[in-house]
């Protein structure tokens, strides 16, 4: 399969998908957006990655702000750092706040850079890397048979919320306390909303029961 350039989404959209499915169709289904301190970090963190636009070493050249797209994953974005070097060897680098998370959603979207690259450019990239702005130091990701298929199953999940126009439910988690979204999602408005419907249900049966 292959979209179309207007079909394409945000690999950025992938994270969002991971941290939260709501997250993810509040903000692309709906247009919505909040900042709180974290979002603001990781914007003063992404502003330093991207400049200068290019920059050469000894052995490599750093371009920053790179334009990416993929027509098999559906996806485009832009990576904050791809270094070239001399013997061919090309390394994506993500920018992060924090430190590395529990789950997959930062190295999936680093793998997701990687493969439009490699869709761009006709190579392979064995590996990449994250920096985190808490540690000031890289961690290697490599990308194996296990990580790429994730990302292509991330992707295609992404393109099926976004298709359905459909928000999931709130539920509320203790993750839910770092989104930047909490005041628009409303999770524990929306808890008590089902205790209040699941509450009218069980009187409604058991009024219909007395009715029998």
């Amino acid at each position: 399969m292959s979209y179309a350039e207007t079909d394409l989404l945000p690999i950025s959209a992938l994270q969002h998908l991971l941290f939260c499915p709501r997250q993810c169709a509040l903000i692309h289904n709906e247009q919505l957006w909040a900042d709180n301190h974290l979002t603001a970090q990781g914007q003063v963190l992404h502003e330093r990655a991207h400049t200068p636009k290019h920059e050469s070493r000894p052995g490599v050249r750093i371009t920053r702000s790179l334009y990416l797209s993929s027509r098999v994953l559906g996806l485009r974005g832009i990576a904050d750092i791809i270094e070239f070097h001399r013997d061919g060897t090309i390394i994506p680098v993500e920018y992060k706040r924090g430190k590395p998370k529990s789950n997959d959603c930062d190295r999936i979207q680093l793998c997701a850079q990687a493969m439009c690259l490699e869709e761009m450019r006709q190579s392979t990239i064995p590996a990449g890397a994250l920096y985190y702005g808490q540690r000031r130091r890289r961690t290697e990701v490599v990308f194996d048979d296990s990580l790429r298929a994730r990302t292509t199953e991330a992707a295609r999940e992404l393109h099926q919320l976004i298709r359905s126009r459909r928000t999931p439910a709130a539920v509320r988690e203790p993750k839910c306390d770092a989104c930047s979204l909490i005041d628009l999602c409303l999770p524990d408005a929306l808890a008590h909303q089902s205790d209040t419907t699941s509450w009218f249900v069980r009187r409604l049966q058991a009024s219909l029961k007395s009715q029998i």
